[in-house]
């Protein structure tokens, strides 16, 4: 039997579709490329903000009607936690499952599955828990692979319905990501990327925060390798992470760091200690420490309370710090969370206008950064080739996966999932055009 996922929201979920696709070939299934040649399609949903949850709905509801005669599942994040009511509204679709029920997956999916793996083998859990590790397929681009280290939340920011979903801090155990980056070097993956909901604080469920012991483990495999963190709590950065950086290249200077706002006022209802003036240290500290250290960050507009003075103090941090990269976010009202009953909402229209007010700001800064590196030489892992040209698109130090910008690099023949040196020439808009070194 074929089967198809669709992966929708963040790289959380497609590491779990990556690892669901795993625990189901293990269960004799057919990994297909596309919906129309699979007989069952399985929708990864997400559930975090209306949008999210709007498009999962929509890309359900989509395939249905595209291949009526195929078996259609919802699964992840937005079953977790509408269940009921998808199942009441949603009666086109053939099956609803939530995030650690694989009994239920395997359930709808094994009609006509000739023979079960052995016991404990599939790992079709979407949550992360009982993992499969031998991934054969990656949703990615070639050369680079998510590993997730740890999964849920223990901030109860007010706003985030993540604990409400996939409940408290549970981290994996540090042998368990061990083995299986070993694998995935192992297999010629070049670009390791951890992530968590909040990876700063990985083993504080266990007593003590360990990002920083974890990461000296994995530096201490061997071979050229990129490591790459995302998502670190900017309330509890690990400052030991700077010296690590400074003594190992594979250790990407690139730090993803959520600070959502910088009104102190704004920042405190949404259950944040920071502020602008603790948050503007952070990044002097980090540039002060690697200047060529490249900053990522995500603002959160429009929440309830949020002044025209709050606004500004958020403007006036975005000058100031100069981050690299930054998206950013309407609030989303979310049922059962602390900020959903809280007063003083700000209307639709505003906090989009706000929205874009922080965004063209972000775009001559974001140049201006990019500015610096024209005339330098960097690493760059080749992801695909343009068609019908001799360029490749890839990714340097100083961006992530499918979120910031790209290089474009001039040259005959490259193989994706490589990594080369070339010289930065020009910047074209928020990309880099680059040829061989």
């Amino acid at each position: 039997m074929t089967f198809f996922i669709e992966s929708l929201g963040c790289a959380k979920n497609q590491v779990d579709s990556e690892y669901l696709i795993a625990g189901l070939e293990a269960r004799g299934l057919r990994w297909v490329g596309s919906p129309g040649e699979a007989e069952i399609i399985i929708v990864n949903t997400c559930g975090f903000i209306t949008s999210a949850k709007e498009q999962s709905i929509q890309t359900s509801l989509s395939l249905k009607n595209r291949f009526p005669d195929k078996k259609v599942i919802m699964l992840g994040c937005l079953v977790q936690r509408y269940g009921a009511e998808l199942q009441r509204e949603m009666e086109e679709i053939d099956g609803f499952v939530g995030l650690d029920d694989r009994q239920s997956l395997w359930q709808l999916v094994s009609s006509g599955v000739q023979g079960e793996a052995e016991e404990g083998s599939s790992g079709a859990g979407a949550s992360g828990k009982d993992l499969v590790t031998s991934r054969r397929r990656f949703l990615s681009f070639p050369g680079s692979a998510y590993v997730k280290v740890a999964e849920g939340c223990s901030n109860h920011c007010s706003y985030c319905a993540i604990p409400l979903i996939r409940g408290e801090l549970v981290s994996r155990r540090s042998d368990e990501i061990l083995e299986e980056i070993e694998e995935l070097l192992g297999r010629g993956v070049v670009e390791i990327v951890l992530i968590a909901q909040d990876l700063a604080s990985y083993g504080r469920d266990r007593g003590t925060r360990e990002l920083t012991k974890l990461v000296e483990s994995v530096l201490g495999l061997e071979g050229e390798f990129w490591l790459r963190l995302l998502y670190l709590h900017p309330d509890h950065f690990p400052w030991d992470l700077l010296d690590l950086a400074v003594s190992d290249s594979r250790l990407l200077p690139y730090f993803d760091i959520p600070f959502q706002h910088a009104s102190k006022p704004v920042l405190s209802r949404m259950g944040r200690s920071g502020s602008a003036r603790t948050y503007a240290a952070l990044v002097e500290g980090i540039r002060n420490r690697i200047p060529r250290a490249v900053i990522r960050s995500t603002f959160l507009v429009g929440f309830p309370g949020e002044s025209d003075e709050d606004m500004e103090t958020l403007l006036s941090f975005q000058r100031e710090c100069s981050l690299d990269w930054v998206g950013v976010f309407v609030y989303s009202r979310e049922e059962g969370t602390p900020a959903y009953g809280l007063p003083a909402r700000v209307g639709r229209k505003v906090a989009e206008a706000r929205k874009r007010v922080v965004e063209q700001a972000q775009i001559a800064i974001s140049e201006s950064r990019l500015d610096r590196q024209v005339g330098r030489t960097l690493d760059v892992l080749v992801e695909e080739p343009v068609q019908g040209k001799r360029l490749y698109l890839g990714r340097a130090y100083l961006q992530a996966p499918e979120v910031d910008g790209l290089v474009v690099v001039k040259a005959d023949t490259l193989e994706p999932g490589r990594i080369y040196p070339v010289r930065i020439e020009r910047r074209a808009g928020i990309d880099l055009e680059a040829s061989l070194a």
